[in-house]
């Protein structure tokens, strides 16, 4: 009679044990396999150097085509461009300092935007009234697309 109190009381101290591993069996391959869907729902598969990530629930650049296929730093470039000619260089410039500040991403950019800008201010305002607009947004960039344009 002994022997079987014995049996009786090792499965009682592995039955709590047992469920607890029965459950996490179960629990903890669906938790994996919803953290591991969503974490790939978050990667920036684009290949783009952006901060912008893409959900799988976001559709609205989905929608719009042409504005998924550009670039970031593309989309500030052409803004910029057209406010440099509907204003002037000075705000175009004031406005790229602002867009870095704001999307450090868009630093290593920065200077290749400004010397577009210098050179479109030169087909506009020619090489003197353009280099007055220079000012130190992207290390300078803005003025040696000023002189790229003008040599």
């Amino acid at each position: 009679m002994k022997h079987s109190t014995t049996q009786q009381t090792r499965r009682g101290q592995r039955g709590p044990a047992r469920q607890l591993g029965r459950t996490l069996a179960l629990v903890l391959p669906v938790v994996l396999v919803l953290s591991g869907t969503l974490a790939v729902t978050r990667v920036n598969w684009s290949g783009s150097p952006s901060d912008s990530v893409l959900t799988a629930t976001d559709v609205s650049a989905a929608g719009n085509k042409n504005a998924a296929r550009r670039a970031p730093q593309d989309v500030l470039r052409d803004k910029l461009l057209t406010e440099l000619q509907e204003k002037n260089p000075g705000v175009a410039l004031t406005h790229l300092q602002q867009a870095v500040d704001d999307r450090p991403s868009l630093a290593r950019h920065c200077a290749s935007i400004a010397r577009a800008l210098g050179r479109a201010a030169v087909r506009m305002y020619g090489p003197t009234r353009a280099q007055s607009y220079s000012r130190p947004v992207c290390d300078t960039a803005f003025a040696s697309g000023v002189a790229a344009a003008h040599s």
